[in-house]
């Protein structure tokens, strides 16, 4: 009887663990769900955008393998080209979408450093010149060889200029520039007027005159049309490193090594008209921007935009961390200046509303801490990079500008 009771007081607690066990089955089944229920709220919508491509305000840095002398952008494209010091080419594609950036193909033909490369008027060909003396002509598409022209100089190429879809103009390291026709592959100007390397060449709407800009502390002018070469510029103080047409064609800027822009008058190449000093060791590169904004690039590292008559440093649009910056060029909308520096970067800044600043004619007071205005945020102007890289503050330039500003200052 007492083994009976056991049994029956075993089985009812049997059965109560059961009803126990599926309740908290139901109980789980039913947390289970719940989360199913919140999904409906937009929660895991939020949880998919957070993941996806993050779109940047300029495209990330494309880090080379060696140094690039130049960079050059498509004309129609998010496209560039840049060549190094190995003599290796690689063109990339850019975006903005976090790691789209992409390779797209690479070319090692030339034997040496390659110096230049050039995109065509239509975008369809790339041209490129090194230190072994080549001339390169490449279809951008597959990035393969077209046709080479070996031994195109006797010196190292400099320099290099696209004029129209046949013209083709070079400059070598003993100041000798070649005029060519690629259509036959040969070059119908041949001359040899500077004394010293030839660092950057210019061309007029009207494509009839060609300047450059050499070593030698001289401006060339040359008549493609008549086929001759007119005159040099009075001498400089120092090598002049590139040469740019401004002012709707009025005036001509060439940057130098001594950190001073020198200004010509169109029709005055003999002398400069103006020149104006800024704090920077060198002006290696200029880039155009408008007519009356320039971006210029130096040995410190800094790219500075300058508006041209009123003669001012606007301000910095970015840095190469103290590193030369080779070579800028703008995208084909010109939302984004490019430029490339012995980092073994290149970078993207956006100067998609530096067209739109204007500059006051009035001469104002220079800060007292002497710091450049900050005009990109990865510019980094609130920080102590800037320190000291302001305008050249010597009251002896300071008076020549403000004098040449009350003359020049209106005209165009």
């Amino acid at each position: 009887m007492a083994a009976s009771m056991v049994h029956a007081v075993n089985t009812n607690s049997t059965e109560t663990d059961k009803n126990e066990l599926l309740e908290t089955n139901r109980d789980a089944e039913s947390s289970d769900m719940a989360p199913a229920e919140h999904s409906d709220d937009g929660s895991d919508d939020d949880e998919v955008q957070s993941t996806g491509p993050k779109i940047r305000e300029t495209p990330q840095n494309i880090k080379l393998d060696a140094i690039a002398n130049t960079v050059a952008v498509h004309p129609s494209r998010d496209l560039l080209v840049c060549g190094d010091v190995d003599g290796d080419l690689y063109a990339f594609s850019y975006s903005c979408t976090e790691g789209e950036n992409r390779e797209v193909w690479s070319s090692g033909h030339h034997l040496k450093s390659c110096r230049q490369v050039r995109f065509s008027e239509d975008g369809t060909k790339l041209y490129s010149v090194s230190r072994d003396k080549a001339v390169h002509l490449l279809d951008v598409e597959r990035g393969q060889l077209v046709s080479r022209i070996r031994g195109a100089h006797s010196a190292a190429i400099n320099s290099l200029l696209v004029v129209d879809e046949n013209i083709l103009a070079t400059g070598d390291d003993c100041g000798t520039l070649k005029v060519w026709d690629m259509r036959k592959g040969t070059s119908f100007m041949d001359m040899k007027q500077h004394e010293d390397y030839i660092s950057d060449i210019a061309v007029d709407k009207a494509k009839r005159i060609l300047l450059t800009a050499s070593g030698d502390c001289t401006m060339g002018v040359f008549n493609i049309k008549r086929r001759r070469f007119e005159f040099l510029s009075e001498y400089q103080s120092a090598d002049l490193t590139s040469v740019k047409i401004m002012k709707r064609g009025k005036k001509v800027v060439c940057g130098s090594s001594e950190g001073t822009v020198y200004i010509f008058n169109w029709d005055g190449f003999g002398a400069t008209s103006d020149r104006f000093a800024i704090k920077a060791e060198s002006i290696d590169c200029i880039l155009p921007i408008t007519e009356n904004i320039m971006c210029t690039g130096s040995m410190d590292g800094y790219i500075r935009a300058i508006n041209l008559l009123p003669n001012r440093v606007i301000g910095c649009i970015g840095q190469h961390l103290g590193e030369p910056i080779e070579e800028l060029a703008k995208s084909w909308d010109t939302r984004f200046l490019i430029s490339t520096g012995h980092d073994q970067l290149i970078k993207f800044w956006d100067i998609s509303t530096l067209p739109n600043m204007m500059v006051d004619e009035h001469r104002k007071r220079k800060k007292k801490d002497g710091k450049m205005k900050s005009l990109s945020k990865k510019a980094l102007g609130h920080n102590d990079f800037f320190a000291g890289l302001a305008e050249e503050t010597e009251k002896k330039d300071e008076e020549e500008v403000e004098e040449e500003d009350d003359s020049d200052s209106g005209s165009d």
